[in-house]
Order: structure tokens, then sequence, then C-alpha cells
């Protein structure tokens, strides 16, 4: 494909469409447990299993919306640039985006949607029909567009088939909760019951993708008394917070040491407390000894061999980028979530590139990510 903007958006969001599973799974079979949108009060919202979401899930169209801290009351006030590849791909135009790396909405902003859910075939009969509904609706309408899948949490040998055949119709990358024994009574991540599921992504070569929100029990809870534009800006705040743990725990969790092929991303990370964990990693490694008594390598050298951590808007974090590593920074633009940059995403470049040589500057918009998901980069 053409990079004409310079610019890989590797953390975007689509809103699911009401068809997505209306018209994939079998009413027969689910009933109303299939995921739809049902009318409550005056207003609408999703409805899975008995439970119930708002229009937006935990996600938000914030960009799209006049209020950024508002939500539609109604499918009909959602602005197709949120659910339409076709109205995407002109939104994209727009903010000078040249390919956007797609995560789901209701879905969870990892599949902790699903991943919560107590029947595991239903639980796989969602996850597919996003997986399909993403590849033969959205990345078949541009190689702008790029698919990555969710899975299901167990079994695991359900887990590796999904990823298997998800990324023989098309998909780039592997999205799941960085925390699943949060969800529902599985193991903790780091056991060796998921060892499969790392093997397979390195077989293929693609990534694991940790989204950060994808566990409010990581976050701190929100104050009901705040302004609900005080609680949107606090929640994003908190966000890439939540996601230290997840990133400390991967670098000592030994996942990568077994799997020294395996590539991690941290979606909606930020930059520049990685460059002070990776610090403190190292620190805490050689204070204990831990390289001494197990030959392995510094937390440090672990990330930058096989993770990535992703960026919006930070000055202070690409201004680190040699310590963070030059390797191990994307960026993003989180459309259409109300902290996006859309559609002034070059004003936040440009601030936070301006003391950054061209050849870096192209190597972090494009050059990392066109590498990690096997993308063709022509001038």
């Amino acid at each position: 494909m053409n990079i004409t903007y310079g610019l890989i958006s590797v953390d975007d969001h689509v809103l699911e469409h009401p068809r997505v599973w209306a018209d994939r799974l079998s009413t027969e079979k689910w009933g109303d447990r299939i995921p739809h949108v049902e009318s409550s009060n005056g207003t609408e919202c999703w409805v899975i299993d008995g439970h119930t979401l708002p229009l937006t899930g935990r996600g938000s169209i914030g960009a799209l919306l006049p209020d950024r801290a508002a939500s539609p009351a109604h499918w009909s006030d959602v602005p197709a640039q949120a659910y339409d590849p076709s109205e995407r791909l002109k939104a994209m135009d727009a903010d000078r985006v040249d390919v956007s790396v797609l995560y789901p909405t209701i879905g969870g902003m990892a599949g902790e949607t699903f991943g919560q859910l107590q029947d595991p075939e239903l639980e796989l009969a969602c996850v597919q029909a996003y997986n399909d509904w993403l590849v033969e609706e959205w990345a078949s309408a541009s190689p702008r567009l790029v698919a990555q899948c969710l899975v299901p949490l167990a079994p695991v040998d359900a887990v590796v088939n999904e990823v298997r055949r998800a990324v023989e119709k098309g998909h780039r990358g592997v999205i799941f909760p960085a925390t699943p024994m949060l969800l529902r009574d599985v193991p903790h991540i780091n056991e060796l019951t998921y060892d499969p599921i790392w093997e397979v992504c390195e077989e293929l070569g693609v990534p694991v993708c940790f989204h950060s929100g994808s566990s409010s029990r990581l976050e701190f809870p929100l104050y009901p008394d705040l302004s609900p534009a005080l609680q949107a800006a606090l929640s994003v705040v908190n966000r890439p917070l939540a996601a230290i743990s997840v990133f400390s725990n991967m670098l000592y969790s030994h996942i990568l040491v077994r799997h020294p092929r395996l590539k991690v991303v941290f979606a909606e990370s930020s930059l520049g407390w990685g460059a002070y964990e990776l610090e403190l990693a190292d620190h805490e490694f050689e204070r204990q000894r831990l390289h001494q008594e197990q030959n392995e390598a510094r937390p440090s050298e672990l990330f930058h061999r096989q993770c990535y951590l992703t960026g919006c808007f930070d000055r202070a974090g690409v201004d680190l980028r040699s310590y963070i590593g030059l390797d191990n920074i994307l960026w993003e633009t989180n459309f259409p979530q109300a902290s996006s940059t859309w559609p002034r995403s070059w004003d936040a470049i440009d601030r936070s590139f301006a003391r950054v040589p061209e050849q870096e500057r192209r190597q972090l918009l494009v050059g990392n990510a066109a590498r990690l998901y096997g993308l063709s980069t022509a001038a």
C-alpha cells in the first residue's frame, strides 16, 4: 500500500453495528441471548446474555460528538464514521492517517465483554461472529484497515484454534485480556496453561495485544459526585496508569523468557512512565540478584527485544525514546474515543516530534508498525 501521509495508527476502535451478531448467530439456538440493542427508559442499550451495556460499552465515540464527554442515547445518534468502513476511510483521510489497526468497543477494550460470559459456547460464537464481520466488512473494504481478532478465554485449545482460523482469514494481531483471572474462574495469566497461545502467536508471527482498560478492577474507582466531564477525563488518565501493573508483570512473568519470539503490544499505554518502570524493574532485578541466580536477561532487555508502548500526544515520552527504545514505540490516534487527537492528530505529532530527526520520526510513526504487522509501505 502507498504511505501518503506518514502515519500508521496502531490503536483505533470500531463500534460494532447491531447487525454484527443479529445477522450471524442463530436466533433459533440463542434467542435473546444474542448481543442486541434494546430500548429502556427512553434510551437504547446493548443486552448481551441478559447483561446490559451502554451503546458504546466502556468505550466512547466522543471524538465524533460536539460534547466529547457525551454518549449517544439512540443508535440513530451514532455517526457513521464509528461503524461504517467507507465513512471511516473518509475520517482517516480528514486526519491524514494512512493505516488504522482496529480494536473492538462493544466486545470490550480487549475482549473482556465476552470473556465474562459463563457459557463457553456462546462466548466462542460471539467472538467468531465479530472476527468474521471485521474481516469481511472492514479489512476487505481496504488494506488500510487492519483487523485483529478476539479469542475466547478458555479452553486453551479453543483459543489456539480461533487464532489459527482468524489469522488464516486475514487478522494480523491477537487481542487478549491481560488479566483473564479477573473476568472469570480461569488460571492466572502467568500460568504455563497459556503457553500454547503464546506459541501459536510466535509461530504465526502475530503480536499479542493487551489493551488498557480491560478490567475496571485495576483502575482507581471514580468519585460519583464528579461532573460527567471530570469523570470522563479522570477515566482516560487512570486507564494507562492501570496498564503499569500489566507491563511490570509481563517483564517478570517469564512469559517473554519462555517465548523469545513473542511480540507484545501495550495499547493505549502512553509512553513517559515506561522509561521509569524499565529503570525500576532493572534496579530491583539487580538488587535481588536475580540475574546471578537465574542467569536471565534484565527486564529492559526483554522489553527491547519483544515489547511495544503506544503514544498519542506524548512529547515527554518521545524525548525519552532512546531509553524506551526507538524500536519499541508505536503511535495511535485512538479514534473515535473522546481522548482521540482526531481530527488534528498532526498538530499533536508536530508538537511531540519537534526535536526528532526525520528518519527517527518516520520509524516511530510508520516503520515499527509496518514491520510488526507485516505491512508493505511503498513511498
